[in-house]
């Protein structure tokens, strides 16, 4: 584990300032780096996904656990430096590591086997697109804890109805079940930042909604819903349905009274919609129906796993 002297020590070596561009803060608290990866719930047999691992503090306590850990840094010099990192401080595990030098939200595939978990400190700069763009590019992944700004937290898991119920809290409920899983303090991080950080915990659902409707479509539908989000849905959605009168028949169809307004929406009401939205109820998306596909079968191959490990003696 990295502690605060280890990891000044590790920048110093390496002439890194964390910098407000790349919203890099590093965990400095062994205990907090542990606690996430017990409240992550990672197994033995987990491929893990880091986003953002800097000088390595959460790396190493995932590879304590983890069957393997793939990490995903931008930045050149961490980049570098992190597997010799974990050569120096975990070396029996350090074939079980594997560093990917890219911008997160350009990545597309990753090594070895697909990842089955998230875990990571989110840089506060990109944490929700960079979290869509994961989950939507990796099916395979059953479970997500991330680190990120507490008000973001908050947004991400918020219900309809909430305040701060937005785009963030719908686009991550059509992947997900989605909760607050506890709050992280400012002191853990160096430099300490000046917001609180809280854990977001995501459960990947079996399937999407049900709808015939694809995810883009259904995402253009909750865009334009909370771009006007003060508006009711049918002045809200007149450009995305190409007239108010269009708007307002398509939410009739949907169930959907033209008085509401998107924060008292479920995703499941954003897809009804999207149904009946200018292009029809068109053909379901192939990405989706794949997706869905690998995710039932991983969940299977988890459940048959977990069956066994019980009844064996």
């Amino acid at each position: 584990m990295l502690g605060p002297a280890d990891v000044r020590e590790l920048a110093g070596a390496l002439g890194v300032r964390p910098t407000k561009q790349r919203g890099q803060n590093f965990v400095i608290d062994p205990n907090t780096v542990r606690r996430i990866v017990r409240t992550a719930g990672v197994r033995p047999d987990d491929t893990v996904l880091e986003i953002g691992p800097g000088l390595g503090s959460l790396t190493l306590a995932l590879l304590e656990t983890a069957e393997r850990v793939t990490a995903v840094e931008i930045d050149d010099v961490l980049a570098a430096a992190l597997p010799a990192t974990v050569r120096a401080r975990l070396p029996e595990r350090a074939d079980r590591f594997s560093l990917v030098h890219e911008d997160a939200l350009r990545v597309t595939r990753l090594p070895g086997r697909a990842p089955t978990a998230l875990v990571a400190n989110l840089p506060y700069n990109v944490a929700v697109p960079v979290l869509l763009h994961m989950l939507a590019t990796f099916p395979g992944i059953e479970r997500t804890l991330v680190m990120v700004q507490a008000e973001v937290a908050d947004r991400l898991a918020a219900a309809p109805g909430s305040k701060v119920y937005g785009v963030p809290s719908v686009k991550a409920a059509w992947y997900c079940e989605v909760k607050r899983a506890g709050a992280i303090g400012r002191n853990v991080f160096w430099p300490a930042p000046n917001v609180d950080s809280g854990l977001v915990s995501l459960v990947r659902r079996p399937r999407p909604p049900q709808t015939s409707a694809s995810r883009e479509e259904v995402f253009a539908v909750v865009d334009a819903a909370f771009a006007q989000r003060r508006k009711t849905l049918r002045a809200a959605l007149a450009g995305w349905a190409g007239s108010g009168a269009a708007a307002e028949a398509a939410l009739r169809a949907a169930g959907v009274s033209p008085q509401a307004r998107g924060e008292s929406l479920t995703v499941a009401e954003f897809a009804a919609i999207a149904e009946r939205g200018p292009r029809g109820a068109g053909t379901p998306d192939v990405q989706d129906a794949a997706d869905a596909q690998e995710v039932q079968e991983a969940w299977k191959r988890r459940s048959a796993a977990a069956a066994q490990e019980e009844h064996t003696p």
